[in-house]
């Protein structure tokens, strides 16, 4: 299913952390499928000097994520921005079909970190998009496992057996019971 690369940079990521003196900082999320990514870039010149992230999500969301930080230290803020969604996937020997918006995620963080340092270095304040950026895709997986949730019912996981309920803030599906949203952060209506 998974190439070894993808395996190798899940199992050992490069660049995992935070900086806590980011010159730009990208934010973007899946609400369907629980991924979240955050990018930290040091820019000196017009080059990224240093890229780390954190993800949220599964071991595709995390080899992206690696790899994406890997392909763009050390070039240009342009160089960077003409990172796609096929690069990172080819550079990693290929994604399962189901799996291939996480290769857009980690694209989009990074572009919403260049995008943030762009607007600091302009004097432009960020646009706020609250926790993140949330992205959506066709079909849904469980956040948990990562098994294809049936179309007719995706408010349950038969392989981990997990029961869902829709956010009503941001439409993410996140644990029935639980007491905040993992995608939005937002409370979840009381039950009674």
């Amino acid at each position: 299913m998974y190439s070894d690369k993808v395996m190798d940079h899940f199992a050992n990521p490069r660049n995992v952390g935070v900086l806590a003196d980011a010159d730009g900082v990208g934010q973007v999320g899946n609400p369907v499928c629980g991924d979240m990514m955050t990018f930290y870039i040091k820019v000196k010149g017009d080059r990224l000097d240093d890229v780390k992230f954190q993800t949220f999500g599964c071991g595709a969301a995390i080899a992206v994520s690696s790899m994406v930080s890997e392909m763009a230290k050390g070039k240009t803020l342009d160089e960077a921005m003409a990172i796609t969604n096929d690069l990172v996937a080819d550079e990693l020997g290929g994604l399962p079909k189901n799996k291939m918006h996480c290769s857009n995620l980690g694209a989009d963080a990074l572009h919403e970190a260049i995008k943030n340092y762009r607007d600091r270095q302009a004097g432009r304040a960020p646009a706020d998009k609250g926790a993140a950026d949330l992205h959506e895709h066709e079909g849904s997986a469980c956040p948990y496992c990562d098994t294809t949730l049936e179309e007719d019912d995706k408010t349950f996981c038969r392989a981990c057996r997990i029961e869902f309920e829709e956010c009503p803030a941001c439409g993410g599906i996140t644990k029935k019971g639980d007491a905040t949203c993992v995608h939005c952060g937002k409370p979840l209506s009381a039950k009674s």
